[in-house]
């Protein structure tokens, strides 16, 4: 009898998440650290920070420098596949820059030493305040809850570095095939000429090549091209930083409005300054706006909503995809409003731990059935959490409405 292909799938990403944990546990409990070895340098494992699907966060020290980074290892078993997939998380970190949006210092691809796949690593900066569901969950522990003030600031700056992404703006392609093959070249050259420069600055970039003669990188002694963050997969387009892609085009631009989907505490790290949120975690970050025209586009994005969306903090209108519909932006208009409610009263609106809702999670989110605690909160705030988590997404404000709501409530605490 042949096993279904579905769980030949879920017993090898359940097999690469027990070699993780191996791997790391054996960094805490053995006299031999965990240590990987990529573009001559050497890095120890010092800890697991998180994990989820095919993916683990370590912290990772240089042996070298001894400078610490957050190491996302990302498995990707079906080949280059899987590495395009996780290569669009990498441009998504280049494509939005933004003070409240995590900053991607390098990223590369390696052949998996135990099978064979890739292996996609990501170098992200250390936050070591950790994320707002730590300080959740601290707050649960200590029976303690955030300062309305302190809440609705770090929940502000989460939804501007959000409106970065609503109001992405991509070049307008323009002008004959050979001035855009002409363009496209410039644009190479001006990246490079950026790595240089970039490559300079020690405090701010992942750490160079030592003595690699061909430009690669090590694995156990395999030496395979790096990919970095300057260079994309070929998709027939350029992913471009800021005010360089303005530059490069003449200024022609069109909205492009990108969903993050995926919007929660868990993935908003808190700067070591106490009062940044950092919004991370753009695996799941697509264009915003699709139109879906028939059932199995519909089925398409439920399934990719129910693999990527956590589901106390999924927007309705992907629990049940409607066709003749517009999917768009609003999806983390309603993750917003999940997220300032469980900062309000440590959980999502929709988890409850008394079982007061009854039913499923999917049928109290498409009904909208939650409850605001007593607390001390302003009717104002609670009156912004009740505005975003609307099941109907056209009676949710945009992210810049929310943005004004968030300083009328910061104006009343002044």
């Amino acid at each position: 009898m042949s096993i279904p292909a579905a769980l030949l799938h879920t017993l090898d990403n359940l097999k690469d998440q027990a070699k993780d944990a191996i791997w790391a546990l054996s960094s805490c409990l053995c006299q031999q650290d965990a240590k990987v070895k990529i573009n001559g340098r050497t890095f120890k494992i010092v800890k697991v920070l998180g994990e989820g699907g095919f993916s683990f966060v370590y912290l990772a020290q240089d042996e070298h420098s001894g400078r610490q980074f957050a190491l996302k290892k990302i498995r990707c078993p079906t080949g280059s596949d899987g590495v395009k997939e996780a290569m669009r998380e990498v441009e998504a970190y280049r494509r939005f820059k933004h003070p409240n949006i995590i900053r991607i210092l390098d990223s590369a691809v390696v052949q998996d030493p135990d099978g064979d796949g890739k292996i996609v690593y990501l170098f992200l900066p250390l936050y070591k305040r950790g994320n707002l569901q730590d300080a959740i969950n601290t707050n649960v522990v200590y029976d303690n809850s955030f300062p309305e003030a302190e809440m609705m600031r770090l929940f502000k700056g989460t939804c501007e570095a959000v409106r970065a992404m609503h109001d992405y703006r991509a070049p307008v392609a323009s002008g004959s095939a050979s001035a855009s093959a002409s363009r496209r070249q410039q644009q190479r050259q001006q990246q490079r000429e950026e790595r240089h420069s970039e490559d300079d600055d020690d405090d701010e970039r992942f750490p160079q090549p030592e003595g690699d003669a061909d430009g690669g990188f090590s694995y156990d002694g395999a030496s395979v091209p790096l990919v970095t963050k300057h260079r994309v997969e070929d998709e027939g387009d350029v992913i471009f930083d800021g005010d360089q892609e303005l530059s490069n085009n003449g200024g022609n631009t069109e909205l492009v409005p990108y969903a993050h989907r995926d919007i929660k505490p868990g993935n908003v790290m808190i700067a070591d300054d106490g009062a940044t949120p950092i919004l991370m975690d753009f695996g799941s970050t697509v264009k915003a706006r699709i139109k879906i025209e028939n059932r199995n586009q519909a089925l398409v994005q439920q399934d990719i909503a129910a693999e990527q969306s956590t589901m106390t903090y999924r927007a309705p209108e992907l629990f049940d995809v409607k066709t003749g519909v517009m999917l768009d932006e609003k999806v983390d208009i309603w993750s917003l409003g999940c997220t300032l409610y469980a900062l309000a009263y440590n959980h999502s609106p929709f988890e409850s731990t008394q079982g007061e809702q009854g039913g499923s999670i999917a049928m109290a989110v498409l009904n909208a059935q939650y409850k605001h605690p007593s607390s001390s909160y302003s009717q104002g705030l609670k009156d912004l959490i009740d505005s975003m988590l609307k099941v109907n997404p056209a009676d949710r404000p945009d992210i810049h409405e929310v943005i004004e709501l968030c300083d009328r409530v910061l104006q009343t605490l002044a």
